[in-house]
């Protein structure tokens, strides 16, 4: 190969390498450039200054509606409906005429007990008599005392099956007052089992159910560890069980405007879950709690307490536990491990450690910072969750 050849190749490759090489160093300075330049700019960041608040602690369980009274009515003498005297779902009071059995049958035999028991007085009558006349024989010597004292026993038979009577025409009465089926109880009365011209009795099984719903119970199961430790707290605290207070949220979260008092506790453990029964009861003058209905119930204290509260979404977590980000006098992000207490309604949550008040902590942009970047804060309303 001419020698003046590998001279030109030589020459035309230097000058490419050198603008090759020097676009490559252009390239990577003003990449760099722009990444130094974004990380002295402040992060726009949303924080909420922590401030000491009247909070009200309560605990959340899942509980059952149960009626304070539940009855189910029954006929207590056979025969046929004659009529119904209310309306399915109606609210009756105590006393009230639900059904009426034919009642011919029942007078015809208060008939027939009256007159046994006229019949019973009249021979009482002639039996009492004949012992006077015995007796006044007897004080003659024209009677024998064998015949005074069989007198006298047919006297005492007599006036027992007078009484006898008057039993069996207060049974015969006390059966036609059964034939007219009275609530025993106030209260709202369910399906009707029975129409007009069915036979009933005893046996029949019952007729309606009434279900006394003003006021109503909530029973909600609480594991006996969990139990142990809030009387411990209570304690500590001074508080007994009438210093608490009951509220319930329905199933499409809405909470019901009428709070509720604890008033028993049950004294046994279920083997099964190892739970203690606890029992509230609460108004119901709307009707809304309907027996059976599940509901969730909360226990609070009807005394509120002083906390910090941090939205809960500002709770972050790692190996090392729970901490949030706040930012400091100048401007920085900086890390607080915080030890969180109870959880309130509305996405909130209380720190018992780790913040003091005054303290702002980042609740917008967590994920665009990191500890010593440097932001530019600015108050917001925090987003809760919930009502």
């Amino acid at each position: 190969m001419p020698l003046s050849f590998i001279s030109r190749a030589v020459a035309l490759t230097i000058p490419v390498a050198i603008v090759l090489f020097g676009c490559d160093d252009s390239s990577e300075n003003q990449t760099a450039q722009p990444d130094q330049t974004a990380s002295q700019q402040p992060v726009p960041v949303g924080i909420v200054e922590i401030q000491p608040e009247a909070v009200t602690i309560g605990e959340t369980f899942i509980g059952r509606i149960a009626a304070n009274q539940k009855v189910e009515v029954r006929s207590r003498v056979s025969g046929f409906i004659e009529a119904r005297l209310f309306n399915e779902g109606q609210t009756v009071t105590r006393g009230q005429k639900l059904f009426r059995i034919e009642r011919d049958t029942y007078e015809a035999i208060v008939a027939q007990r009256r007159a046994d028991l006229a019949a019973a007085e009249a021979q009482a009558e002639n039996a009492d008599l004949q012992l006077r006349r015995a007796q006044e024989l007897s004080r003659r010597d024209n009677i024998a005392q064998a015949t005074v004292d069989e007198r006298q026993a047919a006297a005492r038979s007599s006036h027992a099956a007078v009484l006898q009577a008057q039993a069996e025409l207060r049974q015969a009465e006390i059966n036609l007052g059964y034939t007219d089926i009275t609530a025993p109880i106030a209260g709202r009365t369910g399906r009707a089992n029975f129409d007009v011209g069915a036979l009933v009795g005893p046996e029949s099984g019952p007729l309606v159910e009434i279900v006394s719903d003003d006021p109503v119970y909530v029973v909600f199961p609480v594991s006996q560890r969990r139990l142990l430790e809030a009387q411990k707290q209570a304690g500590e605290k001074g508080l007994h069980t009438e210093d608490f207070v009951v509220y319930l949220r329905f199933s499409n979260g809405s909470r019901y405007p009428h709070p509720g008092r604890i008033d028993f506790i049950s004294s046994t453990v279920q083997r099964s879950t190892d739970t203690v029964d606890i029992r509230a009861v609460l108004p119901n003058p709307q009707g809304l709690l309907r027996d059976g209905q599940f509901v969730q119930v909360t226990i609070e204290s009807a005394q509120p307490e002083t906390a910090l509260v941090v939205p809960q979404s500002a709770v972050q977590a790692d190996r090392q536990g729970a901490f949030v980000l706040v930012v400091t006098p100048e401007n920085r992000i900086d890390v607080r491990r915080v030890e969180t207490g109870d959880t309130l309604e509305r996405g909130r949550v209380t720190v018992r450690a780790g913040l003091n008040a005054g303290d702002r902590v980042v609740v917008q942009g967590l994920q665009r910072v990191r500890p010593g970047t440097p932001v530019d804060a600015r108050p917001v309303e925090p987003v809760t969750d919930g009502l």
